[in-house]
């Protein structure tokens, strides 16, 4: 199926890309890092997320002192686009190579820009991680199944957006992290949060108890991996306040996992609905207000109607 062709909803088992998946999570991580390099620190590290554009990923403007650079997966064409505000531009194709490839052609083309960054070249919230720079085994680039994903990244963008207009208070931005390898949307409370304990596999504890300072109701998507061999939609509360996993959620299809510790609705369930959008926002909306109520947030004060096109939030 051409990218033209494309389902809205593409199927896309976890099996059918599992290499590509792992390759591609590699290729962010390198990317998001950069970005993570030459970012000051932000609440929750929301300075190293990556965000969804028409045509892949991309870090937004990163500074280099009076000028910025952007690096870009272009998952059409399958490259990697930097350029910079200056006119200068260089291009990587993604398919073909390994990862220790790619990250040294990565780092020559910023240096032919003139843009000189270091980074940790071991990857985060992986098992067993092996250097950017020594990895050959990870070669693998599917580029239909890349952009399937895509597809699947451009609708949960769309449907999450949707969702965070009714909320008012503080909300993270749409974006993907690079070392978890999924898209999320949070919404705060405005209250702390008890210390995160941390032990998230090659992270920094000071990263996992920054991020999770304060009471959040997160959702997100991911490909599959870990504890689910599938793509799937998740929600959860932290801290995780009493009640919140015997909720009654929706769709029907969604259910708490315990070894997760949140909420899982299947992609298929989504992709198979006849109205995938209204399937997410019921599953997003659900989940946010069991954590919300189990935690009792104030709701009254918290939210908003749904945002609409050209007509101005009414606060009268």
């Amino acid at each position: 199926m051409s990218q033209t062709q494309q389902a809205p909803w593409p199927d896309l088992p976890l099996a059918a890309w599992r290499d590509t998946q792992a390759t591609l999570h590699l290729f962010t991580q390198i990317v998001g890092k950069i970005r993570l390099a030459r970012s000051p620190w932000l609440n929750h590290s929301w300075h190293v997320a990556l965000y969804v554009t028409a045509r892949g990923l991309s870090t937004s403007p990163i500074s280099d002192g009076t000028r910025n650079f952007e690096i870009a997966f272009d998952f059409v064409d399958a490259v990697l686009r930097i350029s910079t505000s200056d006119g200068a531009t260089r291009q990587i194709g993604l398919a073909s190579q390994s990862v220790a490839s790619f990250y040294a052609a990565t780092m020559a083309a910023l240096a032919e820009l003139g843009i000189h960054v270091d980074i940790d070249d071991m990857p985060n919230e992986l098992p067993d991680p092996v250097r950017f720079s020594q990895d050959r085994i990870h070669a693998s680039y599917d580029a239909d199944a890349v952009r399937r994903f895509f597809q699947i990244l451009v609708n949960a963008d769309r449907v999450f957006k949707h969702f965070r207009t009714a909320f008012l208070g503080k909300a993270s931005p749409v974006h993907f992290f690079w070392g978890s390898f999924d898209l999320a949307v949070t919404r705060f409370s405005g209250r702390r949060a008890p210390r995160h304990p941390g032990g998230v596999p090659h992270l920094a504890d000071a990263v996992a108890t920054e991020a999770y300072s304060h009471e959040v109701s997160s959702a997100g998507f991911w490909p599959g991996g870990g504890g689910i061999d599938y793509p799937a939609f998740y929600s959860y509360a932290y801290p995780q306040p009493p009640g919140f996993r015997a909720a009654t959620v929706q769709p029907q299809a969604a259910f708490f996992s315990e070894a997760l510790g949140e909420f899982i609705l299947p992609y298929d369930a989504v992709r198979t609905s006849a109205d995938p959008d209204a399937t997410l926002l019921a599953f997003l909306q659900s989940t946010y207000e069991a954590a919300a109520n189990a935690a009792t947030w104030d709701r009254d004060a918290l939210e908003c109607s749904p945002g609409r096109p050209g007509v101005v939030r009414d606060v009268t």
